[in-house]
């Protein structure tokens, strides 16, 4: 596979990073998760199914988990013993933390000039919001996301993803692959400053019309992609359900209101999102809402046209398309686990779907970096790990 040889040290907790390094497990590395005392929070976070958490499955399937007290001497030696065996460090402390228990990358390289370090947080470490504490939510709202994702009463909803930790994740991801390539070839590592903020902000390239042109913020209900186009919007059918048109082209206009029976309408798809297109949407609104959603599911089968309708999340994972993409995988034990989503025709990924109890890699890790079985004893006593 892709990764075989690489090694990852994980400190990061939640989502953004054990998912990256989850995807990297599952395409070859060898990923050890250094949990704290307590152990990773989200073995515990969520509906468990055969005694294990849904969420904790799968962010960390593959991988091994050891545990070391930083603040012991004793601890602090065999992580940077570790670290002259790894490739890639990631941690997800608030800005600070590794500096003040001597485990950043400035103190690591001098043991693996090689070493790749990763840190992700809220806000990045510079900047004068960089010690705020802040999850999803907060970061959503602090960029802006949350103001242009509205209901229809003009008020922000909660989101429904998690799309600034997810944002964070595949640009670390990116960001250590393209880090370990040079590394690979120079010999030299580097450090890798990841924001939640950054990541999702980067994702905006198609709505920053207002801000950037117009130094304004954008009108939600206004605006093509968020309800202002007639053709890039949510219509509810006769039996209380929904479907989208999700392609405001002209080209699926034409071909809809054709089949409609309303080519008068198909200039204004031309218009601007906003006002002008308020007749079509209007027209949209009484048509869809007089058939049901089966209805309308055969009727649009035959138009070329972009639509979906709306459905359960539930329904939506167990789709044969999703699953011929073998994107829901069960392993041995009849627990599902979401399949991978790079798709290489060589060497493609293999998921493991093994899970470690806590800790329960750290003797044989210690065992690997030379300790005696009396060394680690001492240092089970001594609280260097539980």
């Amino acid at each position: 596979m892709k990764l075989d040889g690489i090694r990852v040290l994980d400190l990061s907790l939640f989502l953004p990073g054990p998912h990256f390094t989850m995807m990297m497990a599952d395409h070859g590395a060898e990923v050890i998760s250094l949990e704290p005392p307590t152990g990773e929070p989200v073995r515990e976070i969520g509906l468990k199914q055969n005694g294990q958490s849904v969420w904790f499955r799968n962010v960390f399937r593959g991988k091994k988990s050891i545990n070391l007290n930083l603040k012991s001497a004793a601890g602090k030696e065999a992580f940077y013993k570790l670290c002259e065996t790894v490739d890639v460090v990631v941690e997800a402390f608030r800005p600070g933390v590794v500096s003040r228990l001597g485990i950043d990358y400035d103190s690591i390289k001098k043991f693996n000039p090689k070493i790749v370090y990763c840190s992700i947080s809220a806000y990045g470490q510079t900047g004068p919001k960089r010690l705020n504490p802040a999850h999803d939510l907060s970061i959503q709202a602090d960029s802006g996301a949350l103001q242009i994702n509205q209901g229809k009463d003009g008020q922000p909803a909660q989101p429904a993803m998690p799309v600034a930790d997810m944002a964070g994740s595949l640009m670390a991801f990116s960001g250590v692959l393209m880090a370990l390539l040079r590394s690979q070839k120079t010999g030299q590592g580097d450090y890798i400053d990841i924001s939640m903020q950054d990541s999702l902000v980067a994702w905006y390239a198609n709505v920053m019309g207002p801000p950037f042109a117009e130094n304004r913020s954008p009108e939600p209900q206004q605006e093509r992609s968020w309800g202002g186009a007639a053709m890039y919007n949510i219509y509810q059918t006769s039996d209380g359900q929904h479907l989208t048109l999700g392609g405001s082209e002209i080209k699926f206009a034409k071909n809809l209101l054709t089949a409609l029976g309303r080519e008068d309408l198909i200039t204004l798809c031309q218009q601007p999102p906003g006002q002008a297109q308020l007749p079509v949407k209007a027209f949209f609104e009484t048509t869809f809402a007089a058939q049901t959603l089966e209805y309308w599911c055969g009727f649009l089968a035959n138009i070329d046209v972009c639509w979906s309708p709306v459905r359960s999340l539930n329904d939506a994972i167990r789709d044969e398309h999703l699953m011929q993409r073998d994107m829901l995988l069960t392993d041995d034990n009849g627990n599902l686990h979401l399949g991978v989503p790079v798709k290489y025709q060589q060497e493609p990924a293999q998921p493991k779907f093994t899970l470690p109890k806590f800790s329960e890699d750290t003797e044989a890790l210690l065992r690997e970096l030379g300790y005696s079985e009396q060394q680690i004893t001492t240092m089970r006593k001594n609280n260097a790990f539980i």
